[in-house]
C-alpha cells in the first residue's frame, strides 16, 4: 500500500493535538509502513458509561479518521470491562460502579454513532471483554506484577486523594493497568487520549514492553470545552452538543459558544484542512468582519455533517427567525396537562425530556434560564394552573403546555 511522504503524515497528525510521544518513534513506525506495505495500527478506547456521544467526544474519532484517510488502521476498543471499573483520571472521588447490563446497554448506540464519523469498512472494533472474560487468576496477578503502588501513586488524582484522606479503592488501580493491556492485545502502534488521560497512555508503554512489544507512540489531544466556554464538554453539566441531536437544537447550541472558541471548535470538530484553519484565524482577527458571521458558518457545518446541507440551512432560518428577527418558532409542540395530575414545573420538564434529570431543571431554573409567555420563573416548586404556557427552557427551546 502507498503512503502519503512522511512530512505530509505528520503535518496531518499534529493538527490539533497536544502532545506526541515521540515524534520521532512516529516516524520510524511510519517510515517502517511505506517501506513495508503494513498500516500501522492506530487504537483509542472508549467506556460506555453513558448512552450517548456528544461533539467532546468526537475529538479522537476526527483524529482517528485523519489517521485513516493516510492509509493506516484504526482500532476502537469498547470498554465493556473498563467501564465497570471506571477511568480514575481527574476524579476526586471513586466513581460508581456500573453493572455489566448497563455499560452493555450504553454500548448498543456507540457503533452506529462511530460510523458517522469512520470508515466502517477500515475500522476494527473490539470489547476489551474479549481477553479479560477469558484471563485465569494467575494471569491477572501476572499483569499486576508489571506496575508497582508507589508508580501508580504517582499519578496526581491518586497522590491528592491519599493525601487528603479520600479513598481509593483497589479497583482503581487496575485501570492503567487494563487499558495498557488493551494495546497488548491488540498490539497497538499509536494510542490517542485526552491530555488527562496521559498516565493511562504512557502506562500502556511500560506495560507493552513487559509484553516484549514495541511501545505504542502516545498522541494526546486537547479537551474540548463545552457551551459554556468554560468547564470540558459533559452531559452532566449540561453544556455539551449530542451528535444525535435535532439540526435545529445543535445549530442553536453551537450559536452559544463564545467567540474565543470559535476557531477552536473549527480545528477539532470539522474537517478543515490547515489552510482553510489559517483562513478562520484571519477572519477572526479581522475587526470589519462579526464574529457572528464565522459562528454561522461553524453552526451550518457541524448541522451538516451530522444532518444534511438542507438541514443546516433550516436549522439557520429557524435559528435567526427566533434570535435575529425576536419571533417564536413556528412549530411549538403542544403538550396537553390533566390539571388533576402533577403540575410541577421541574417534573414536567423532565418528563417531557426538555431537561435530562429534576436536578438540570432544577439547576436551569436557579440559573434564570427558564421563562414562561416570557417572564423569567425563580421558584425551583413553581406549577403550572390553568391554562396555557410558553415555556422556553434555555436559549433554544420552545414548548406549550396546556393544563385543562
Amino acid at each position: 500500500m502507498m503512503f502519503p511522504p512522511i512530512n505530509e503524515q505528520i503535518d496531518v497528525i499534529k493538527k490539533g493535538t497536544e502532545e506526541l510521544i515521540s515524534e520521532e518513534e512516529l516516524v520510524s513506525k511510519l517510515e517502517r509502513a511505506r517501506k513495508s506495505g503494513v498500516p500501522i495500527r492506530v487504537k483509542q478506547g472508549f467506556d460506555p458509561t453513558a448512552p450517548d456521544i456528544h461533539l467532546g467526544h468526537t475529538v479522537g474519532i476526527r483524529k482517528l479518521r485523519e489517521f485513516q484517510e493516510l492509509g493506516h488502521t484504526i482500532v476502537l476498543i469498547i470498554g465493556d470491562y473498563t467501564g465497570m471499573v471506571g477511568d480514575p483520571s481527574g476524579k476526586s472521588e471513586t466513581r460508581p460502579r456500573l453493572t455489566y447490563e448497563k455499560v452493555m446497554e450504553n454500548a448498543k448506540t456507540y457503533e452506529e454513532q462511530f460510523f458517522k464519523i469512520l470508515d466502517r469498512s477500515k475500522t476494527e472494533i473490539h470489547y476489551n471483554g474479549e481477553w479479560f472474560a477469558k484471563m485465569q487468576f494467575d494471569e491477572i496477578m501476572t499483569l499486576a506484577a508489571k506496575f508497582t503502588v508507589a508508580r501508580i501513586l504517582e499519578r496526581d488524582d491518586f497522590t491528592k486523594r491519599y493525601k487528603d484522606g479520600s479513598p481509593i479503592s483497589l479497583h482503581e488501580f487496575f485501570y492503567p493497568l487494563m487499558q495498557g493491556y488493551d494495546s497488548v492485545a491488540i498490539k497497538s502502534d499509536v494510542e490517542l487520549g485526552a491530555t488527562e488521560q496521559k498516565f493511562n497512555l504512557l502506562a500502556a508503554r511500560h506495560v507493552q514492553r513487559e509484553y516484549d512489544q514495541e511501545p505504542q507512540v502516545v498522541l494526546t489531544l486537547p479537551v474540548l470545552e463545552g457551551i459554556d466556554g468554560t468547564q470540558r464538554m459533559s452531559k452532566s453539566l449540561g453544556n455539551y452538543v449530542g451528535i444525535d441531536e435535532a439540526p435545529a437544537d445543535m445549530f442553536g447550541k453551537i450559536m452559544s459558544i463564545p467567540d474565543n472558541l470559535i476557531h477552536k471548535y473549527f480545528m477539532l470538530v470539522t474537517d478543515y484542512h490547515l489552510d482553510q484553519l489559517e483562513d478562520v484565524r484571519k477572519r477572526l482577527e479581522d475587526p470589519k468582519i462579526n464574529p457572528m458571521t464565522i459562528k454561522k458558518e461553524l453552526a451550518r457545518t457541524i448541522v451538516t455533517i451530522y444532518h444534511s446541507e438542507n438541514d443546516s440551512t433550516l436549522a439557520q432560518e429557524a435559528f435567526e427567525q427566533i434570535f435575529s428577527k425576536k419571533e417564536l418558532p413556528d412549530d411549538i409542540e403542544e403538550i396537553s396537562v390533566d390539571a388533576a395530575g402533577d403540575l410541577l414545573l421541574v417534573k414536567l420538564l423532565s418528563d417531557n425530556e426538555l431537561v435530562s434529570s429534576n436536578g438540570e431543571g432544577r439547576r436551569l431554573i436557579k440559573q434564570g434560564a427558564i421563562k414562561i409567555n416570557d417572564e423569567k420563573i425563580s421558584n425551583i416548586s413553581y406549577c403550572l394552573s390553568s391554562g396555557e404556557f410558553i415555556t422556553k427552557v434555555g436559549k433554544r427551546r420552545f414548548i406549550k403546555f396546556i393544563v385543562k
